[in-house]
Order: structure tokens, then C-alpha cells, then sequence
């Protein structure tokens, strides 16, 4: 795949195929650590700021600004940190179908380390309190996909959201299922799977769930085994060595772009909204991966994760990809 067809790509993205994104809006409060606190210790933190996030957010937010139009089904409450994240919302323009649930929202404290490498502590809030009155008020048509987040398949109403994929016809589920891979219970990880998903995973993320699942360690292994057992294609982030990707008719390595990395808050996130954008809009998988490495590593370029950027500052940045392609042939 290269990366000069980026610039032909990006002007085709258009809504061919309904996408819903199920999952949570936050609070990200950032901060830089010159280490990760140890038992018993008093660090000193330096404030980056306090973003709007969550990963069904930070997809929305991708999809949006790519020009992808989504339903987003982003339970939203009634405190503080819910109006904060309702009016950022809706400085881009976005909605949730799901508005004023009893409660409030819930934040996270996200610790940075020099290397960018980030630590999350989260507290939870009515994204994770899912009921029957508001997946009623979902209404997804065929051939759409789905997002989740395993953030919400892992708390106390994974098995409602489970229950209620199952019941739909002709979708596509997109799970990133994070860090939260091994909270997962067996019979519903089973389940989950019986939907058969394209799932997104990050290089941690694939050791254990080639050790969950009795694979291969190895991507160029792991791959066509996931395809195998659960039917279903599978995408191995690898950040600077780019993105794997395997289904039933095609398997390859998608280069990454190169960047300056500042922090890789938002990094997957942006990643799936790039994936999903391409999806929605009929691409392959190899085309959509090459956008998701694009999206990715604008974000991973700036501060916080609720930055992903706009199509015109894709086509921006890597215009000149064809010029430079042209002139090494």
C-alpha cells in the first residue's frame, strides 16, 4: 500500500454506508508526570488541560470532522462535566441521541510521561448505565456498522449491549476492545465474537488475545488464525511500523506515517474513526487502514486526544506525498 494514494483518496469520502457509534463522552483531565506515582509517594503534577473525550467521542469527533455523518448514541447526564461535554459537542456539531440521563458523566485522569506513553484512572458515570428505554431508541439500519468500545462490553452493562447486537440484522460491529481485552468474560467474549466483528487491536492488545485465544504471537501468524477461527477480519496496530490487517480476501501491512510523537492520548481512537470513516465510505480494508495510519498520526502530533483533524488538513499535510513519489521513480 502507498501512501501516495492518500491524496486521491481523501476527496472520495462520502456516507455510503450508515455508521452508529455506541459508547461514552468524558472528562479527560491531563496531566504531564515526569514518572508514574508509586505507593506511598507525592508527585507534582503540570496540568496539560481538561479535554472532552471518551473513545465513542473521539470517534464521533474523526468521523465528523472527515465529513462521515453518524448517529451517536453517547449517554449524556445532568452535572457538570456533563454540560461541558454538551456544549462541546455542539461546537462540532454533534448531538447524542441519548440526552439527560439521571447522573452525571464520568472523567478520567490521564498521566503523560516524557516518552508520551500515557496511564489512565478513570471514574465512572451514566456511560456505563445503559438501559433497555434507550437502546429502544436506537435505530439502526441494515447494513450498518457499529462501534464499541470495550470500555462498555466490560462494565456491569456489557451484557445488555451484547444482547442487543445480537438482536440486530445485517451489521457489521467495529470493536476496539482496548486495555479492558482480558476483562471480558469467556461466555460473552464468545458471544461477542459469534457477531463476528472487525476488531481493532493494538499490539499489547493482540499478545493477549493470542494467549486468551491460543494463537500465534507472532501478527504474520496471528492474523489468518483469528480469520480462521472466528470468521471475522482482524487489524493489529503497530504505531511507527504501521497496521496489519487480515480477513478472508486480503491480508497485508499498511506503512505509518511518520510523525513527531507528543502524546498518544486518542491514538486508537483516532485510528478506528479513520478506519470507520473509510469503511462507511466503501473503501477496503487495505484503504481504509492506510486512513486510519494517516488520522492517527496527525493526532499523536498534537496535545490531548480530542484533536483529530479535519479532511482539509489531511489533504494539507500529505498533498505533496504524490510530488515526492513522482520524483524518487
Amino acid at each position: 500500500m502507498s501512501a501516495s494514494r492518500l491524496p486521491d483518496l481523501l476527496p472520495i469520502l462520502t456516507t455510503r454506508q450508515p455508521v452508529t457509534v455506541v459508547g461514552a463522552a468524558v472528562i479527560d483531565v491531563i496531566a504531564d508526570a515526569y514518572a508514574l506515582p508509586w505507593r506511598g509517594c507525592d508527585i507534582e503534577l503540570k496540568q496539560q488541560g481538561v479535554n472532552v473525550g471518551g473513545c465513542a467521542l473521539n470517534i464521533a469527533v474523526a468521523l465528523k470532522r472527515l465529513g462521515i455523518e453518524a448517529s451517536n448514541a453517547l449517554p449524556l447526564g445532568q452535572g457538570v462535566w456533563a454540560d461541558i461535554i454538551r456544549n462541546r459537542m455542539a461546537k462540532e456539531g454533534l448531538q447524542s441521541l441519548i440526552d439527560n440521563a439521571e447522573g452525571d458523566n464520568g472523567w478520567c485522569l490521564a498521566l503523560v510521561e516524557p516518552d508520551g506513553e500515557r496511564t489512565f484512572m478513570s471514574f465512572s458515570g451514566v456511560e456505563n448505565q445503559w438501559n433497555t428505554d434507550w437502546l429502544a431508541q436506537l435505530v439502526v439500519p441494515p447494513r450498518s456498522f457499529i462501534y464499541f468500545c470495550g470500555y462498555q462490553l466490560a462494565s456491569p452493562c456489557g451484557e445488555l449491549l451484547v444482547q442487543w447486537l445480537e438482536g440486530l440484522n445485517e451489521v457489521t460491529p467495529f470493536i476496539d476492545f482496548g486495555p479492558r481485552i482480558g476483562d471480558i468474560p469467556e461466555a460473552m467474549m464468545t458471544r461477542i465474537m459469534a457477531c463476528q466483528p472487525l476488531v481493532s487491536l493494538n499490539r499489547q492488545e493482540a499478545e493477549i488475545a493470542a494467549e486468551r485465544f491460543g494463537l500465534s504471537r507472532d501478527v504474520e501468524q496471528f492474523g489468518p488464525q483469528w480469520v480462521k477461527r472466528f470468521s471475522a477480519p482482524v487489524v493489529v496496530r503497530h504505531d511507527k511500523d504501521g497496521a496489519w490487517y487480515f480477513s478472508a480476501q486480503a491480508s497485508g501491512c499498511v506503512p505509518a506515517f511518520p510523525t513527531t510523537v507528543v502524546d498518544t492520548i486518542g491514538a486508537g481512537d483516532s485510528h478506528a474513526g479513520g478506519m470507520l470513516a473509510g469503511l462507511a465510505s466503501g473503501w477496503s480494508l487495505e484503504d481504509a487502514v492506510l486512513l486510519g495510519n494517516a488520522v492517527a498520526s496527525w493526532v499523536v502530533g498534537h496535545r490531548g486526544g480530542d484533536c483529530a483533524p479535519f479532511r482539509e488538513e489531511l489533504l494539507f499535510a500529505h498533498g505533496d506525498i504524490q510530488v515526492a513519489a513522482t520524483r524518487t521513480q
